[in-house]
């Protein structure tokens, strides 16, 4: 935000909100949904033994696998590049500067004083 020819701030208008049709993210799973350690180990055991169940094993990491890559293409902000969100951050601690800027300011003319009586 830059200085006027008075010394007054002039705001910038606030960047942009998601779209509306973005829905608050959900709950993050649990911990151990998260893990992939298990089912490689389930998998190697089912190998070491000659089982069948080894196809079913793979089935569901390549599941969790997909899982996955659903809730990360899901998280807010994935599309947006670094140099955007450098530029979103620089913005925003210009507008927060330039407000407790304002909040001295206003501090300062005593207006919210209460007299004693």
């Amino acid at each position: 935000m830059a200085s006027g020819p008075a010394g007054r701030a002039v705001e910038e208008p606030p960047p942009p909100e998601p779209p509306a049709e973005q829905k608050s993210p959900p709950l993050p799973p649990a911990q151990e949904e998260f893990s992939f350690l298990p089912l490689v180990h389930d998998i190697i055991k089912c190998m070491d033994k000659d089982s069948q169940d080894v196809h079913q094993v793979l089935n569901e990491l390549k599941n969790k696998f997909q899982e996955m890559r659903k809730l990360i293409s899901s998280m807010p902000g994935i599309g947006v590049s670094p140099e955007q969100q450098q530029q979103q951050l620089q913005n925003l601690r210009e507008q927060v500067r330039t407000k407790n800027e304002l909040l001295q300011k206003y501090k300062s003319l005593c207006m919210f004083e209460i007299p004693k009586e």
